[in-house]
């Protein structure tokens, strides 16, 4: 007797590729607007921050 498919486990495999290409290309046309030079924040100290919410040292 031949094994019923099964079904959802297809779907899944589908929806979890299909949700993997997606978030590349999210992240490729982030890099590619970075390159660009748009949406760079202009404060980059901001971001230099330590664990305690205050300033790095340099």
């Amino acid at each position: 007797m031949a094994r019923k498919p099964n079904y959802n486990f297809e779907k899944r495999q589908k929806d979890l590729a299909r949700q993997k290409k997606k978030e590349e290309k999210l992240q490729k046309k982030a890099l590619k607007k970075d390159a660009l030079g748009n949406d760079i924040p202009e404060n980059e100290e901001a971001d230099e921050t330590t664990e305690e919410g205050g300033p790095t040292e340099a």
